[in-house]
């Protein structure tokens, strides 16, 4: 599925299940340069307008748990077309290292959060931000469905090589790994077939494939993640791993019971805290096997 047409298939999924307001998706339609008319169109399709008094509901820090951001370092490195940004926490003695790869919405507060997790636990961890370009997330914090859904599939990949180079400066004795969430689930399936041989692991959380995707030059492990209740992005569950059997890829895939998409982000309404405790320690096991 092309980016493009994954992200509106994104607002579409959202408005429908009444997580987002019909506002809020014509803006996204909009700025994923869909008119007036085909937004609502489109939307219209989906069941109808929500009720007006309906709150928007897009991801917030005021629904999560205190965090401590300081503890993470803001970093900068050179990038293929400039500084590239990110949110970087070191092991104290690595066993591996893991570029996190954020949602649509960019380097949040949730995301950065990730790297203090995964240092604790034993990995160095850099939270790249694709919007790097743009001046960062902060700075096009309304726009990151236009900026990202318009962005080459070239553009945030090599971004992504480039992480991956930050974090091989950074920890040059261990192996390397990517998970990503949503968008950054497809994204790291785009790394994968990219075929970075520094790539170990790989991790893609309810992350969608891209077209016609050939893994054969990737020697990334991959532990695929679903939530059982994500139709839309599990159509295109059969088709990964077909291309990953294709290539001969060590592989498993995991659907936890419940779930939706967005699952693992506890500041998102499909937040399914049973399956994200399940799935973080199966991310831990699948690095401490494949980061050998």
């Amino acid at each position: 599925m092309a980016l493009r047409d994954y992200l509106l298939s994104e607002v579409t999924h959202d408005y429908a299940d009444a997580v987002v307001t019909r506002r809020e998706a014509m803006r996204r339609l909009g700025l994923l340069g869909l008119s007036a008319a085909a937004a609502g169109a489109l939307l219209a399709a989906c069941g109808g307008d929500r009720a007006p008094e309906q709150s928007e509901t897009r991801p917030t820090d005021t629904l999560a748990p205190p965090r401590s951001p300081s503890a993470v370092e803001d970093v900068t490195f050179a990038g293929p077309r400039g500084d590239v940004f990110g949110a970087f926490a070191a092991a104290p003695k690595a066993k591996g290292a893991v570029l996190v790869i954020h949602e649509i919405f960019g380097l949040t507060d949730h995301i950065r959060s990730l790297p203090l997790r995964f240092a604790a636990d034993g990995y160095t961890a850099l939270a790249i931000d694709l919007l790097s370009e743009e001046g960062g997330t902060a700075a096009v914090a309304d726009d990151t469905f236009g900026v990202l859904g318009g962005a080459s599939e070239e553009r945030l990949v090599a971004d992504m090589r480039a992480g991956l180079g930050e974090l091989e400066r950074r920890e040059p004795d261990v192996e390397l790994a990517a998970v990503g969430f949503c968008f950054g689930g497809g994204m790291v399936w785009a790394l994968v077939a990219s075929g970075d041989p520094r790539l170990a692991a790989a991790v893609p959380f309810y992350g969608t494939p891209p077209d016609d995707a050939d893994f054969s030059g990737s020697k990334a492990a991959v532990l695929a993640i679903y939530g059982e209740l994500d139709a839309r992005v599990n159509g295109t569950r059969e088709q990964a791993v077909a291309a990953l059997e294709a290539a001969g890829l060590t592989h498993e895939v995991r659907t936890f019971a419940g779930a939706d998409h967005g699952f693992f982000n506890d500041t998102s309404p499909r937040y399914n805290a049973t399956a994200a405790a399940e799935a973080y320690p199966a991310v831990l096991d699948w690095f401490a096997e494949h980061l050998a």
